[in-house]
């Protein structure tokens, strides 16, 4: 991996080892609410808040900083303690920040460091955790996509 990761301003959790979500979007708009959400339909936490990217073989990972390692913010009620993924590769990317989707909305990818990988345009509150997780799974199952 490469010294120099990315933070950015995102949470991320997986559905084991490659099947990592990123979860985008301005302060406020659900990020840890979806993260929770993932990790009660099967899920393990990787990073919240802040999630540090590597870009490496045409893939890209992502962990947790040290300092906020296994914590997760619940609004109203504080910091949650949770066992973490320490590594995931990154499969899909939520962006709450993006305008709600069409009913049948086009395939879309978006570009992190390099890597485009595909992307749900979710709008605040985002989609239904069990429909990324049957994603995830659908997509797993696929093997020319070299992203799952």
């Amino acid at each position: 991996m490469s010294p120099e990761p990315r933070n950015l301003h995102a949470s991320t959790v997986a559905f084991g080892p490659r099947a990592g979500v990123l979860i985008l979007g301005p302060s406020g708009s659900g990020k840890s609410r979806l993260a929770l959400a993932l990790i009660e339909a099967g899920a393990e936490l990787v990073a919240d808040d802040q999630t540090l990217i590597t870009a490496l073989d045409g893939a890209l990972y992502a962990r947790a900083p040290r300092t906020i390692t296994g914590l997760l913010e619940v609004r109203g009620l504080g910091l949650i303690r949770l066992l973490p993924r320490r590594l995931a590769r990154v499969a899909l990317i939520i962006d709450l920040g993006a305008p709600p989707p069409a009913r049948l909305p086009m395939p879309q990818r978006s570009v992190i460091a390099g890597i485009a990988l595909p992307c749900l345009a979710a709008g605040p509150g985002g989609p239904s955790p069990l429909a990324v997780r049957h994603y995830i799974e659908s997509a797993s199952r696929r093997p020319d996509d070299p992203n799952i």
